[in-house]
Parts: C-alpha cells; sequence; structure tokens
C-alpha cells in the first residue's frame, strides 16, 4: 500500500514523558486535521468496509456513550468550514459525504482522523467498552475490548501497579470541557498505519525494536462526555519518515 505520511510531526518528541505524563489541551484541540487527512480517512473506510471485525468492536457500550461521541464531534465541525455539517449527512474535507445513520462510534470514526475508543466506568476502573480502532500500533482491539485499564495495559513493561493507579485516578477525575493529552514515540520498519500485533508476540523480541525508517507518534488525547459521564481516548495517529 502507498505510504500515507505527515511533512513532520508537530510537537518534539524528545520530550517524551513516562506514563501517565498528561498535559492540559484546548477544548477543542483533541480533534485534529492535517496534510494526511484525505489518506488517512481513505485507509480507515477501506478497512472499516473490508475488516469491520479486527477495527471495530463493541463490549456492551452504551447507546447513550456513543451516542454522545458523535454528538461531541458535530458540535466541533459544525464550527469548521472544512466540514458542512446537516441533519442527516456530513461533508469531509475530502468531499466524501458520510450519512450520519448506523453505529455512532463508526460514523464519529469516519468523520475524523482519530481512532476512537470508549471507556466507561464499571465498579471500581473503566473498562474500554467500545472502539473503533484502525491504526494499532502493536497491539490488537479483540484482545482488549471489555477489559479494564489495569489488564489493557498489562504487557506495557512501564505499566505497573503503581502507574495504574494514577491512570484510574486520572480517568476519574479529568473534567468535562478541560481535555488532557500525552504522546509515545516508536520507530517502525514498515510505514502500515494498520499494525496489529498479539499480546503473545511481543514486538519487543524483533531483531528491529526500536529501529526502522519511519518514526511514528501518538497524540493521545483523554476527554470526559458531560452527560454519560465516559471517558473517550481518541487516538492522532503521526507517521514520517526519521530524518537522514
Amino acid at each position: 500500500m502507498p505510504e500515507i505520511l505527515q511533512s513532520k510531526i508537530p510537537f518534539d518528541v524528545s520530550e517524551h514523558k513516562k506514563l501517565p505524563g498528561m498535559l492540559p489541551l484546548a477544548e477543542d484541540g483533541w480533534l485534529i486535521e492535517d496534510e494526511a487527512y484525505a489518506a488517512q480517512l481513505a485507509e480507515r473506510d477501506r478497512l472499516l468496509q473490508d475488516t469491520p471485525d479486527k477495527v471495530f468492536a463493541d463490549a456492551g457500550a452504551s447507546v447513550e456513550a456513543k451516542r454522545e461521541v458523535l454528538d461531541e464531534i458535530l458540535a466541533q465541525l459544525r464550527r469548521r468550514p472544512s466540514y458542512r455539517v446537516e441533519e442527516n449527512m456530513v461533508q469531509r474535507p475530502d468531499g466524501v459525504r458520510v450519512p450520519l445513520s448506523g453505529d455512532p462510534l463508526c460514523v464519529a470514526a469516519r468523520l475524523v482522523q482519530e481512532d476512537l475508543c470508549l471507556h466507561e466506568k464499571r465498579g471500581q476502573e473503566h473498562v474500554l467498552t467500545a472502539a473503533v480502532m484502525c491504526f494499532p500500533a502493536s497491539w490488537t482491539l479483540h484482545e482488549k475490548i471489555g477489559r479494564p485499564l489495569s489488564a489493557v495495559h498489562r504487557p506495557v513493561a512501564e505499566y505497573d501497579v503503581d502507574v495504574a493507579k494514577r491512570v484510574q485516578r486520572l480517568f476519574d477525575g479529568i473534567k468535562p470541557g478541560r481535555p488532557m493529552w500525552r504522546f509515545n514515540v516508536l520507530e517502525y520498519v514498515r510505514p502500515d498505519l494498520f499494525q496489529p500485533r498479539s499480546e503473545t508476540d511481543p514486538r519487543s523480541g524483533d531483531e528491529d525494536y526500536g529501529h526502522g525508517a519511519y518514526i511514528r507518534s501518538e497524540h493521545q488525547a483523554l476527554v470526559r462526555l458531560p452527560r454519560s459521564g465516559a471517558v473517550l481516548f481518541a487516538i492522532h495517529t503521526y507517521l514520517i519518515k526519521k530524518p537522514a
């Protein structure tokens, strides 16, 4: 497949912080449009059409929370001249018309570059109840869906018990209208956006781990949904060629 690249990553990846490493974000700063918009959305449309079971999952998410994700995104898009939002349809910046029918989370994901992961409180932890994840960086959605935060991040070496508690406190404390964000930095040999990988096949076992011609960074935003209280994890993927 052709490379889908941005020209740059718009933050200093050398300042990568340890987990959770969250920073405040502007209220509308969690939806980002960049020069890879058309190509990334075309790839997401293809994946949702050809392999929906690999990129969309629902483990009993509330319809209200999924609808609220779409409502929050539409509220932002109505303020952007690059979109045309009508009663039953949205015209994207690339000219594609997306009907506002079907699963609300899937509709929302077809409008923006971000992958969308919905977390709802179940007991003492937030659980990944639904997601559209077309650009996974070495993990698979079917292994994570329905899991609480502590289990979702279990293979991550630095995600110990202390970090798990801090992340859960962060999810509990985030306020509506005050999103937070962090980023990661990875190197890859291949430029594919869709790079799933099982927990039983860790990337750290690869000879090329930590090497490659491409730098991949995820702008990861946490957004509290005001009506349902759910937390949306919105992931904007940047991919560039490593400078010579």
